[in-house]
């Protein structure tokens, strides 16, 4: 959070707690011409209904200050104030990459699941991602397996796998990284691409792991040519002049990653162009959009949320079984 916005939130709460002291000593004020305790005010209402001036139930007027006294306390104590995380530096985030220390709740919790379910991840830990996917006796993991799609992956994914715009489709046989069950199973585990925090902590350039904009290095014309070629590996009538200009140019510069067939190369992400399947869209604009543009897909690794151990390669040294049963679902989900 920048200091600006966390002074401003600083004066937004102190300011209210504030105005609620200044708003209970305005409304006690005794003011002139105002009728004595216990007299009448004036104010009469169907004939003989009259208003009479008494002060608040002292308990009630405590209650007040009671609560603007636990206000400064909580906000001491707890986050609340901008970025200041408070004397006991608690906040959501620090419970759970603790939960796994003795003696906390989600320890505990954990534990309880372990006993639980233990013994059931194991046994499917020990069977292929290729079986869990498609063996009838393996129905039950393919379950369980689901059950965690719909908790960690379905956001991008969609609940039936099926993707959307820029969020790859998972019941097709077009895979960008590869659709062998060992490799699935990999995707899940490290992740694929790169975020834009990494990028910068690496220290690496920008267009580092994704597919970088080629507005600065082609004319558009150019641009245009090479859009052209693509959309004539998949069959597509096109402009045959301007995509034998596109072909040129394809050769030099995206030759490197698609291939010179325009096949793609599963070990670096780039997608097949000839088969008519489009993660961004196919037609003219979007493809003209992402030549020039460039793409970043990213998928976070998900060992840290699917995996009990803290330490990354303690976890990828052996099998998760929650990462196994959720490769396993996926893998079926392209064998139907």
């Amino acid at each position: 959070m920048s200091s600006f916005w966390s002074g401003w939130i600083i004066l937004i709460a102190m300011g209210n707690i504030l105005a609620c002291l200044w708003l209970i000593w305005w409304t006690m004020k005794k003011r002139a011409g105002e009728a004595a305790t216990g007299d009448v005010t004036g104010h009469t209402w169907d004939g003989n209904l009259q208003e009479y001036n008494n002060p608040l139930p002292r308990w009630w007027l405590w209650l007040f200050y009671g609560t603007i006294a636990f206000a400064f306390v909580y906000l001491a104590l707890y986050p609340g104030l901008g970025s200041f995380q408070g004397i006991w530096g608690w906040s959501s985030g620090n419970r759970l990459d603790t939960g796994k220390a003795e003696g906390s709740q989600l320890a505990a919790e954990n534990k309880k699941a372990a006993e639980q379910y233990g013994p059931l991840f194991a046994k499917y830990a020990k069977v292929s991602v290729a079986d869990l996917g498609t063996k009838p006796e393996y129905q039950e993991a393919r379950e369980m397996g689901k059950r965690l799609y719909l908790t960690y992956c379905m956001q991008c994914h969609g609940s039936t796998g099926r993707g959307a715009r820029g969020f790859p489709n998972l019941t097709d046989s077009d895979w960008l990284w590869g659709g062998d069950p060992e490799t699935i199973e990999l995707t899940i585990m490290e992740g694929r691409g790169i975020s834009d925090e990494e990028t910068k902590k690496l220290g690496l350039p920008p267009s580092a792991y994704r597919m970088p904009a080629q507005s600065e290095t082609l004319t558009a014309e150019q641009i245009v040519e090479v859009t052209e070629y693509v959309q004539s590996l998949s069959g597509r009538n096109v402009d045959r002049a301007m995509a034998e200009k596109g072909k040129a140019t394809f050769d030099t510069i995206c030759v490197a990653c698609h291939g010179p067939d325009g096949k793609g190369l599963q070990p670096l992400g780039a997608p097949n162009l000839t088969d008519n399947t489009w993660l961004y869209g196919g037609n003219l604009a979007a493809i003209k959009e992402s030549i020039a543009k460039g793409r970043h897909g990213y998928m976070p690794a998900q060992w840290k949320v699917l995996s009990q151990e803290s330490d990354e390669a303690k976890a990828k040294a052996e099998v998760q079984p929650k990462v196994r049963l959720l490769a396993g679902y996926v893998y079926s989900l392209s064998q139907k």
